[in-house]
């Protein structure tokens, strides 16, 4: 007999998926029948949060769904934090759970793993949940999700099952095949004939990119390059122009420069960002509309009337949208002065930034310059921050982080996982700090059993500093973040891990430069760090 369980995945591995990342339990032991004799591998994390993260970060390195088996109960509540991750930053995901059974979902008399209502509880971090009720559903369901993910604003997908109905008899069920699934849409003509003249006739032209704008990078560079236009990246954007390119300007959105950007721009096109707060740290001008002219393409209707309302939205694919535009550009010399003004932007930022941010810049420098292929998953920890302040990666998606959105901890160890078994032939860096750490340190073990070979950058300032110094400058006494900071040294070792420990420039550096196999701990000290490069330490 096939059974459901068995057949659902069949229809993942005919639709390219490769990784499933989740914890067996007994409400899901059926899902399992199906992938003993698949291609499909199982990776099996220490936490289902750490689940989440892995299949974050492996959807944004490949741009495929990263894939969870989840138990019901105490599962689902504990991915729903990396969903609201994913859902904040558009993340493809689907999360496949068990839920209990017709007669026992909802029914209060306590059996295992119930909820009152689970899907009311993903319902916030979901594009949609949906309850399997009839084997006939799995196949239309599972193509409405990937058909978002391919061709809409790509947030997770929830499809529960009831644990009776995975071991449901689905022979007479056709062969699994590849979904044919909608392409994205494109732009109308005469908005592209629109957009391509004002830019050209703009003398302070501007794009602007967010992370729907990651598979884009080529058209925009050609396209600001045409136009002499400095490209304003988000968080989520970076790496869509090469940090060194002179028309970059990675920063962001709270800094007077990008304001005055906006503000001065007389032709904007904004491509697949949501323009939000927390790229912005809500310093848009006050007014909904900017004074110059504003061209949004999204594949949100909704978002497109959020945040800056637009004289010309486009519910269209970024980088179908970039292309058209280039190709209906007019003949004739750039007629921007966007590298003047976006190398001065970049000097000014810089030169303002503390310390400690300015040392985790210089530290993000370096590690691009080793390694231009390298990807970054960062955690909420100070050098993260300054990535987001002012890092150029030097390749679309090589930075990513938690710190903005929906803002996790914990995050970047498992996403480093997530990233390095999606890319496992790119350098991959995890960037977090002792707090953020201790959420997910025992996904050190996953890493070691999966075979990653992942570089944990470890910055340690012995606590939660960024809320101690937010706690006293609003005049509250620092409880709760001076917390204790084990010696991470055995931990790392004890689970399989290299560690190195740097207080300098030099000596990471050193590091850097002599990669060995497996997983990796470098640990910075924070203190020493920032003082040596006080004291000049290059």
């Amino acid at each position: 007999m096939r059974s459901l369980g068995k057949y659902l995945v069949e229809i993942l591995e005919a639709n390219g998926v490769d990784f499933v990342f989740g914890i067996p339990g007994v409400h899901t032991v059926d899902l399992y029948r199906g992938l003993e004799k698949s291609s499909i591998r199982h990776v099996t994390p220490r936490h289902e949060q750490g689940a989440g993260f892995m299949a974050d970060g492996y959807a944004r390195v490949t741009g495929k769904p990263g894939v969870c088996f989840i138990i019901t109960g105490p599962g689902m509540t504990n991915i729903a934090t990396a969903m609201g991750q994913a859902y904040g930053d558009s993340i493809p995901m689907l999360v496949i759970s068990s839920v209990n059974s017709p007669g026992e979902i909802g029914s209060g008399r306590g059996h295992l793993h119930e909820l009152k209502d689970q899907r009311a509880l993903i319902r916030g971090v979901s594009a949609f949940s949906h309850t399997i009720l009839d084997v006939r559903e799995i196949e239309p369901v599972l193509a409405r999700a990937f058909a978002l993910f391919s061709a809409g604003r790509p947030r997770p997908v929830h499809i529960e099952i009831p644990v009776a109905l995975l071991n449901a008899d689905a022979s007479a069920m056709p062969p699994a095949g590849r979904f044919s699934l909608p392409p994205p849409p494109g732009p109308p003509a005469d908005a592209v004939k629109e957009i391509a003249t004002r830019l050209a006739g703009a003398r302070r032209p501007l794009i602007v990119a967010g992370g729907g704008a990651l598979r884009a990078a080529g058209a925009i560079r050609s396209l600001a390059e045409r136009l002499g236009a400095p490209v304003l990246m988000t968080v989520n954007a970076r790496g869509v122009f090469p940090g060194d390119h002179p028309l970059a300007v990675p920063l962001t959105g709270e800094s007077d420069p990008v304001i005055e950007f906006l503000k001065g721009a007389d032709a904007t096109l904004a491509l697949g960002t949501e323009f939000g707060p927390t790229d912005f740290a809500d310093a848009l001008p006050a007014t909904a509309r900017l004074p110059g002219w504003l061209a949004r393409a999204d594949l949100d209707a909704e978002q497109l009337m959020r945040g800056l309302l637009a004289d010309l939205p486009l519910l269209a694919d970024a980088r179908l949208t970039a292309e058209a535009v280039l190709a209906a550009m007019p003949a004739g010399e750039p007629g921007g002065v966007g590298a003047r003004t976006a190398q001065a932007a970049r000097q000014e930022v810089e030169a303002a930034m503390n310390p400690v941010l300015s040392a985790g810049l210089r530290m993000l420098d370096m590690l691009a310059e080793t390694f231009p292929d390298a990807i970054v998953a960062g955690d909420s920890t100070q050098p993260v921050y300054a990535g987001c302040t002012a890092f150029g990666a030097p390749q679309p998606g090589g930075f990513f982080c938690s710190a903005t959105g929906f803002g996790t901890l914990g995050y970047a160890l498992p996403a480093a996982i997530g990233a390095a078994l999606g890319a496992p032939d790119r350098p991959v860096f995890g960037l977090i700090g002792d707090g953020g750490l201790q959420f997910t340190i025992g996904e050190m073990a996953s890493a070691t059993e999966a075979g990653t070979c992942v570089r944990l950058i470890l910055w340690n300032n012995a606590g939660y500093s960024e809320i101690k110094k937010y706690m006293t400058d609003a005049g509250v006494a620092p409880l709760g973040v001076d917390i204790h900071t084990p010696n991470f040294e055995p931990i790392a070792k004890g689970f399989g891990w290299r560690y190195s420990k740097v207080a300098n420039m030099s000596e990471f550096a050193a590091a850097l430069a002599s990669p060995g196999k497996g997983n990796e701990v470098i640990e910075i000290d924070e203190t020493s760090f920032v003082a040596s490069l006080a004291g000049g330490d290059a």
